[in-house]
């Protein structure tokens, strides 16, 4: 029998999903809540993504290009600013969820680390940050040292999200090139990348 919950294929998803790296840029200071673009490997948008200011829940929608015509991604918080939120992750398109997020909020404190869950809130992965003590540096003494994250699946690394510094403007690149299985469904990887902008990048 197929296994339901077995990784997507990818090539079952849409082109603009099955890239193996994403460049997110997102601007820090912006009065009226933070923009982000996705780009591809050839330098173009491939997503757009903007943040209300001033909400209680997270709700980040994702578009394909700026005019948000065409909805791709969803990113709901299922509580009011907690700590250890979960973010569920949906396609609108299909109208189908993807998977969830959830921030580990009392190790956050020391080093920033993600659950990865499948659509049944099953937890099959981590995103961790790469390491103690330059967490520890990054929170006690500069946030000048980017930020680089682990994306693991099943005991395999299959993604990596390295933070470009830049005191005005916050990158990161996300590289799936090492997921030769297509064990993480690239939509909940675009996820994670955005909520690594929006939710860590506010400890700068």
């Amino acid at each position: 029998m197929p296994d339901n919950n077995a990784p997507r294929e990818q090539s079952a998803l849409p082109q603009v999903f099955q890239h193996t790296n994403y460049l997110v840029r997102r601007k820090v200071f912006k009065l009226l809540g933070a923009a982000f673009h996705i780009y591809d490997p050839d330098g173009k948008v491939a997503f757009y993504s903007k943040q209300k200011a001033f909400k209680l829940k997270e709700d980040i929608r994702i578009y394909t290009a700026e005019d948000m015509q065409t909805e791709v991604l969803t990113i709901r918080a299922r509580q009011i600013i907690d700590f250890s939120a979960v973010y569920d992750v949906f396609d609108p398109i299909n109208n189908t969820k993807v998977g969830a997020l959830k921030r580990k909020g009392m190790k956050s404190i020391i080093k920033d680390e993600w659950i990865i869950m499948d659509t049944e809130d099953r937890e099959i992965g981590l995103i961790q940050e790469d390491s103690i003590i330059l967490a520890l540096i990054r929170r006690f003494l500069t946030n000048l040292i980017p930020q680089n994250y682990h994306g693991v699946v099943n005991g395999r690394q299959v993604c990596l999200f390295k933070q470009n510094f830049n005191p005005f403007i916050m990158k990161i690149n996300l590289d799936y090139s090492m997921d030769v299985n297509g064990l993480l469904d690239r939509r909940l990887g675009i996820a994670g990348a955005i909520l690594l902008c929006a939710i860590e990048g506010r400890q700068g």
